[in-house]
């Protein structure tokens, strides 16, 4: 059933997702079938550490394959067109942290894309939420662990 913490998606991650599901449904349901077969005829099952090791793969890859499903059916793909120098889905922007040289590079996306190691910020983190909106030269102040933090857009594209 949709509700409003249902993942906000680009259509690259969607279509990611769904190669990830296909992927689970044909090709590894198949290897891991295989190996419990191959498993069973060890013998003893109650013994046996690779069948109880593929019976656990199973476990896992069909929690994966009903996550992929919930996430197929309810993501909304983001498809409207960013606002010219508006922070948005998709914005990479420059922020200055007040009394800083360095500049802090991100790009906004959904909760299910984040990635930090390539600065990757989701739309609903405290710094992402404080960013929608804003434009290149705003000035603006979220709420953080450590206390305020103040910053100024340099730039969004």
């Amino acid at each position: 059933m949709p509700n409003a913490q249902d993942p906000v998606v680009s259509q690259e991650k969607f279509d990611e997702m769904v190669k990830e599901l296909e992927h689970l449904k044909t090709v590894r349901r198949t290897e891991i079938a295989k190996n419990l077969e191959y498993a069973r005829s060890l013998g003893d099952l109650s013994e046996n550490a690779e069948y109880q090791e593929a019976r656990d793969l199973q476990a896992a890859t069909e929690e994966r394959i009903k996550k992929l499903e919930e996430f197929v059916k309810y993501s909304k793909i983001i498809t409207e067109g960013k606002k010219k120098n508006e922070v948005g889905f998709g914005s990479k922007v420059s922020i200055r942290k007040e009394g800083d040289s360095n500049l802090h590079e991100y790009t906004i996306v959904g909760s299910e894309e984040v990635d930090m190691r390539v600065k990757k910020l989701s739309h609903i983190s405290p710094l992402g939420a404080a960013l929608m909106g804003k434009k290149k030269g705003d000035v603006f102040t979220f709420q953080t662990p450590a206390g305020k933090q103040t910053y100024t857009i340099e730039k969004v594209s």
